[in-house]
């Protein structure tokens, strides 16, 4: 199994990224602020209008470490890639697979079928730990609804079909996302789901765990020999990284919506670190991404038994598992596609 190493997250807007030997080093007015050796890392993600050097890039092309540059509302901008490592007839089985809409839609699938009933345990779990204070008729009425667009999906023929599915149970399930919001309602609420940009606090977070997790499912992808780029659910997009998308839908309710919901009920995040912009969109200060990027590190480093393999693995290492187990059902080594079904 592959060893879960550190993603370094680089937010102090002035950083520069140099190398030195084996080292990155992060500098602020040529000021060596802090350095890491390149073993230890496994991603580098930039907030902010940053440089790094040509040979820091380089160093990170030759360890396959993936380098990307963030706005710093968490809005992706580029991504440094090195010699692409995949296997090419693992690629091109892959890119045949896309073509063919029966088999894609196969995965695409699963993909939403992971989706559905990972939303459907989220909402059950708030019912179970908090009946009492929230309303759980409502959120049975959803738990009824995704049932029904379970079965649909389970059912369906077209892709198309199943982008409408998707879409109708996305929106009930955040139709009662506000219920599980326990604490400072005032400022966090979610009345539907928004971004480009964000227009409230909960949206904002969201967001910025989703472009995260974005981040660590296409290296995944990468780092198994699949293109990121090319997907069975998700639509062909110049830039948009269409499988990975596919796959973190199944991951969302698990790593991103929960963790969100974490951060707020339990008061990690507050009023202060978020800011209002003059287009109305929310931005997330300096302090408000290194809370919840150090909550996000922290879960990643907890520990799960893995439903399809049985197997202890760290949670930041769902995404390379799921990638993997794609990858072999694409070479046919298994004989479906497993989505991951949170406990």
């Amino acid at each position: 199994m592959r060893k879960l190493l550190n993603t370094l997250y680089v937010t102090t807007p002035e950083s520069y990224l140099t190398r030195d030997g084996d080292n990155i080093v992060v500098r602020v007015e040529n000021e060596e602020k802090f350095r890491i050796p390149i073993h230890n890392l496994e991603g580098v993600v930039c907030f902010g209008y940053m440089g790094a050097s040509p040979q820091l890039m380089r160093l990170c092309s030759e360890h396959n470490v993936g380098l990307s540059f963030l706005s710093p509302s968490g809005r992706f901008q580029a991504k440094v890639h090195g010699k692409i490592r995949g296997n090419v007839l693992l690629r091109r089985t892959q890119y045949r697979i896309a073509d063919d809409d029966e088999q894609s839609l196969d995965i695409a699938r699963s993909c939403i079928i992971g989706k559905i009933v990972n939303c459907k345990t989220v909402i059950r779990r708030s019912i179970r730990d908090h009946g009492e204070v929230i309303d759980s008729e409502k959120i049975r009425v959803v738990d009824g609804l995704l049932a029904d667009g379970l079965e649909k999906a389970m059912s369906c023929n077209t892709t198309d079909s199943l982008r409408g599915i998707e879409g109708n149970c996305a929106k009930w399930y955040f139709d009662v996302f506000d219920e599980m919001i326990l604490k400072q309602k005032d400022i966090f609420f979610l009345y539907e789901r928004n971004r480009r940009p964000p227009l409230d606090n909960m949206n904002s977070i969201l967001s910025f765990l989703y472009t995260l997790l974005a981040h660590d499912t296409e290296s995944a992808l990468e780092t198994v020999g699949l293109d990121p780029y090319v997907g069975f659910f998700h639509t062909d997009r110049p830039g948009r990284p269409s499988l990975a998308l596919d796959l973190m839908e199944e991951l969302r309710p698990f790593l991103a919506d929960r963790l969100a919901l974490n951060l707020v009920n339990l008061q990690q995040v507050r009023s202060s670190d978020f800011m209002k912009k003059e287009n109305g969109g929310i931005f997330i200060s300096d302090e408000g991404r290194k809370t919840i990027l150090g909550a996000w590190q922290k879960r990643k480093r907890e520990e799960i038994t893995h439903p399809y393999l049985k197997e202890k693995i760290l949670i930041g290492l769902i995404p390379y598992v799921q990638a993997l187990l794609l990858a072999r059902f694409i070479r046919k080594d298994i004989d479906g596609y497993p989505p991951f079904f949170m406990n």
